[in-house]
């Protein structure tokens, strides 16, 4: 590694400063004395040279930041997600689009859905819980209906004890609210959640502006005591598809999910999205094409 010079005093830096040839200063931590500080900014200015600084090392520095000046004095702005402003916007815009279009595409493929729930399994096509979605906002959730009609109305722990089978309860609710090859699902109701065809309805809340195309996922009221940063990651829509879900839906733990949705929310960015729906796409024709359900 080559080795980092150091200088006992602040005016040896700034001599040595003008004997090597460099484009732009970085001070990675201010002098208490400020004076050096500007000092040192004038002397970058003086040269053309470009000039920046670390306000401070702290996680608080995520998302968005925007410097202004406060009768002078520079000042930081630290948004928790960089989906502010226009940004905003053109993603509320592009979700109208989308989803108005998807519906018109989709209708035949809702329809046969739809009709195949209500003459093989009769009982309610579409599912709905409450969910939270920005600032905490409970909203239904529309999804088309996979579990059997005699379990739908009940808790997993009734619809385990109903089928006999009690300790499927603990092994649900220790896996995230999953389960591999769960009992209370028909065949039909497998193949929509493998392929999650199961999920279309949404396109209903994202045009009602509930949630968006992309975003972290929505929570259902009970985790929120167990979920670190929620208030972040409620700072800003949930979504249909997500960075979890292209990354292993449920095939990947707890915390890494909510490792993903913070990222998402501290990073975001129009091609983020946009590179989302695309690798979501090609995973839903994928499970569709792919064979049966488990």
């Amino acid at each position: 590694m080559p080795k980092t010079k150091v200088f006992a005093t602040f005016s040896q830096a700034i001599e040595a400063l003008k004997k090597v040839g460099i484009h732009s200063i970085v001070q990675s931590e201010l002098y208490a004395e400020q004076t050096k500080n500007e000092e040192l900014s004038s002397y970058a200015q003086d040269n053309h040279m470009g000039y920046k600084f670390v306000p401070g090392n702290s996680d608080v520095f995520v998302g968005k930041i925007d410097v202004e000046l406060l009768q002078n004095i520079p000042v930081v702005s630290v948004h928790s997600t960089a989906l502010v402003g226009w940004g905003r916007v053109a993603k509320r815009l592009f979700d109208i689009v989308i989803s108005m279009l998807l519906l018109v595409v989709l209708s035949p493929l809702f329809l046969l859905i739809a009709l195949y729930l209500y003459l093989f399994d009769h009982g309610d096509v579409i599912f709905k819980q409450s969910r939270l979605t920005r600032f905490n906002t409970s909203f239904n959730i529309y999804k088309f209906r996979t579990i059997k009609h005699t379990y739908n109305n009940m808790l997993p722990e009734e619809g385990f004890a109903k089928m006999g089978k009690p300790q499927l309860a603990k092994k649900y609710r220790e896996n995230g609210d999953f389960l591999p090859r769960d009992p209370r699902f028909g065949h039909f109701g497998s193949f929509l959640r493998k392929t999650s065809l199961d999920e279309l309805p949404q396109l209903l809340n994202i045009l009602k502006g509930d949630i968006s195309l992309v975003g972290p996922r929505a929570l259902v009221h009970r985790e929120l005591d167990n979920y670190a940063y929620k208030n972040l990651i409620l700072s800003v829509k949930s979504g249909l598809t997500g960075l979890a879900q292209i990354s292993g839906r449920k095939d990947i733990q707890f915390e890494e999910r909510r490792r993903l949705d913070l990222y998402y929310v501290q990073n975001w960015s129009f091609w983020l999205d946009i590179t989302i729906i695309a690798k979501t796409a090609v995973q839903v024709v994928g499970r569709v094409f792919n064979g049966k359900a488990d």
